[in-house]
């Protein structure tokens, strides 16, 4: 990018930053913490009321099914999933959600979140409500929130402390005592660290379940039937640019991968769910590769694959309990580190080989048994996931609920 178009972009930014400034400033700084307090004072907080709140996503995500299901198991409580839209509507429309939010949850008990809010942050929150951060992502990989300040992905430090996004936790549940600070450090809760517990993340559990490794095999093959007698290298980027207008990465040679792997594997392609328009696979290569974005859950896919290819993903950090091999093609790593930037050293961080080229990462996986080494992987899982073994639910609705409560006859995702 030239000097001038640079200057040009910075520009357009402020003028944007400055107008979304204002906007926030109004909506929750004044009408949403001044609608909640006219709908708490009309009822009390109901003890049984459980909402589940996404910003964007309209369909359930998968982060909240298990506790859902055993919320839904137990009886007795009142749930309900409220998406916010984001994105998806017109900012009337997704106002008008807000609104609607900020009214179920004056007189809610629980609120289950998946990422950051800004609306959950500035309520003026009835101590009776508890808000529990289950997080979407296991691990501490690329930074976030107030790890971002000032870099150019992220959001200058004044206006992340003016309009937090983590504000209101009672809860903040990860995959190991060994990532605390790093979610301490982005969410700004360097008052209340406690909070922040290793007591898994609920949604690997369904990795331990028999049933749900068998089912999600099934599921793949019927979407991608030439997986049937091959193996499958699954790759898993992260998006490139920002969340608005996030792209995928369309470096590697998917027509050399067939060349070299084809006759032993198929590629399964899963673009980060920001992208809304991923790079397309060459025709020649319809017999080897496949572009699963948005066809099929990233939990299964990481179920059926038996080498994962990512480059800056948390995915990573989920197949590593099944102790198979990872490679990881940082083609734009330098770009990436003054981006975003690394909780952790790329280098050392990563459980398995870094490659910046296409060849290399092909000679790498056409003699992956004799160059694989297990040990890489089992203490990555050991120092970033000591607490995701199956029963992350059991210790979180213990931790809210006071109880276990009952377990569901299955714990897949539906």
């Amino acid at each position: 990018m030239s000097d001038a178009a640079a200057s040009a972009h910075d520009w357009k930014r402020k003028v944007k930053n400055a107008v979304s400034g204002a906007i926030k400033d109004v909506t929750l700084g004044h009408w949403l913490p001044a609608e909640y307090r006219r709908a708490a004072a009309k009822k009390p907080v109901n003890p049984k009321k459980v909402l589940f709140m996404d910003t964007e996503e309209r369909n359930f995500p998968d982060n909240f099914r298990l506790v859902w299901d055993r919320l839904q198991a137990h009886g007795g409580f009142e749930t309900q999933f409220i998406s916010l839209e984001q994105n998806h509507v017109s900012m009337i429309k997704y106002f008008q959600n807000c609104i609607d939010f900020v009214r179920q949850a004056a007189d809610a008990a629980y609120v289950f979140l998946v990422d950051g809010s800004y609306v959950t942050s500035c309520l003026p929150l009835r101590p009776e409500t508890q808000v529990i951060q289950l997080w979407h992502a296991c691990g501490a990989f690329k930074k976030w929130g107030m790890s971002t300040a000032d870099l150019i992905f992220g959001c200058d430090a004044q206006t992340l402390r003016k309009h937090p996004f983590y504000r209101n936790l009672s809860l903040v549940t990860i995959s190991s005592p060994d990532v605390a600070w790093a979610y301490i450090e982005a969410m700004m809760l360097e008052d209340t660290p406690e909070i922040v517990q290793p007591l898994g993340v609920s949604r690997t559990d369904v990795f331990f379940d028999e049933g749900f490794l068998a089912e999600a095999r099934a599921r793949v093959t019927k979407v991608v039937p030439a997986l049937s007698g091959k193996k499958a290298i699954l790759y898993a980027p992260t998006f490139r640019g920002f969340v608005s207008s996030a792209k995928g990465p369309d470096a590697l040679d998917v027509s050399a991968m067939k060349e070299a792997l084809g006759e032993e594997y198929v590629l399964l392609v899963k673009h980060h769910p920001f992208v809304k328009v991923p790079p397309t696979i060459p025709e020649s290569c319809a017999s080897f590769a496949f572009d699963v974005s948005g066809k099929l859950p990233i939990e299964e896919l990481l179920c059926v694959a038996d080498v994962c290819v990512s480059d800056y993903s948390s995915v990573v950090f989920e197949y590593s309990l099944f102790g198979r091999p990872m490679a990881f093609y940082a083609y734009d790593l330098d770009d990436y580190q003054d981006w975003r930037g690394f909780y952790y050293n790329y280098d050392e961080l990563t459980p398995g080989p870094v490659f910046q080229t296409s060849e290399d990462l092909i000679d790498y996986l056409t003699h992956i048994e004799e160059r694989f080494d297990p040990e890489t992987v089992a203490s990555f899982r050991r120092k970033f996931m000591s607490a995701c073994d199956g029963h992350a639910t059991d210790r979180i609705c213990k931790a809210v609920f006071g109880q276990e409560l009952r377990q569901s006859k299955t714990v897949c995702p539906k």
